[in-house]
């Protein structure tokens, strides 16, 4: 009878053993990895939101986004004219090309004047004092994305 080649199940067990260690090391890594890249997107997409209501501020003779008779969204997304309405022809804007994607919550709506973190939109502005924040209410494993 011939010579039988190929491995026994005992081999076959250790290799998916070791593969199984080595994947309950690597996958909590990537896990890691990702929500570190969404809090750097987060953070970016705040700070360019905040940078973008301050530069409308100084424009429009400090009044905020939705000050005017144009909405904070058609503030921020459209041309204006120095009183901060709505111009096709205007001087100022647009702003943002369009609302970034809150990626806690997947959401890009903005609320306004709403509750931080009640997670009904993607951002939350405070026509008040000017603030822009991130609405979402961080099922993710315990970081404050409002703050930032």
């Amino acid at each position: 009878m011939g010579n039988k080649t190929g491995f026994t199940l005992v081999e076959i067990l250790i290799v998916v053993i070791i593969l199984g260690i080595l994947a309950a090391i690597v996958i909590p890594q990537f896990t890691e990895a990702s929500n570190d890249a969404r809090n750097s997107a987060l953070k970016s997409d705040l700070q360019t939101f905040r940078s973008q209501i301050e530069l409308y501020k100084i424009q429009h003779k400090d009044a905020l986004p939705g000050d005017g008779t144009a909405t904070f969204l058609e503030a921020m997304n459209g041309k204006t004219d120095i009183e901060g309405a709505v111009d096709a022809a205007g001087a100022y804007g647009p702003y943002l090309q369009k609302i970034a994607l809150n990626q806690f919550n997947n959401l890009n709506t903005v609320d306004i004047d709403g509750t931080v973190g009640d997670d009904n939109a993607g951002w939350d502005f405070n026509t008040t004092t000017g603030q822009i924040n991130a609405d979402d209410d961080d099922a993710t494993g315990g970081v404050d994305h409002d703050t930032y």
